[in-house]
């Protein structure tokens, strides 16, 4: 994965609109904004294809591969609780899209959630342990809750300590 709805940012000068959007947003139809969200996403601006492909989630909300896009660009704005979300549809909707497992398990990890990422993320190494992403993330978010725990304990000695 690459890195709100703040509106569409345009750097043109003038503050010009693009052709392609009206007072109410983009023109065209869900399959239109998905293309243009996806594009966006491409061209590094999650945020803005995170609008776009909001308004085609809302259209068109069991797409599978709209949700899929939406949720990245959120992913990539740093809006982790919202991709977690539409990850999380995904996964009630294709418990084995193991694409999805790892988007849910990296948001949930990304939102200061490492134990639930890492039942999402061993779920997606064990469907495809072959995957070098997924295995080096849930390592990561194993490592994390080893340091948190360690840490913990510690903490708890010295209160035990102090209290002795």
């Amino acid at each position: 994965m690459s890195e709100g709805p703040n509106g569409i940012q345009d750097s043109r000068p003038g503050g010009e609109r693009p052709e392609h959007f009206d007072a109410d947003g983009p023109e065209g139809d869900p399959h239109v904004w998905y293309q243009r969200g996806l594009e966006l996403l491409s061209r590094g601006s999650p945020a803005a294809a995170a609008q776009i492909l909001q308004r085609a989630a809302a259209a068109e909300p069991g797409s599978r591969s709209v949700r899929e896009a939406l949720a990245r660009a959120q992913f990539d704005a740093k809006r982790y609780t919202e991709a977690a979300a539409n990850f999380r549809l995904i996964v009630e909707a294709s418990p084995a899209d193991d694409y999805a497992h790892f988007g849910l398990g990296l948001s949930l990890a990304r939102s200061g959630n490492p134990a639930s990422a890492a039942e999402y993320l061993a779920l997606a190494v064990a469907m495809r342990p072959d995957n070098r992403h997924y295995t080096n993330a849930l390592l990561a978010v194993r490592a994390t809750l080893h340091s948190r725990g360690a840490h913990r304990a510690a903490g708890q000695e010295a209160d035990r300590r102090k209290d002795a």
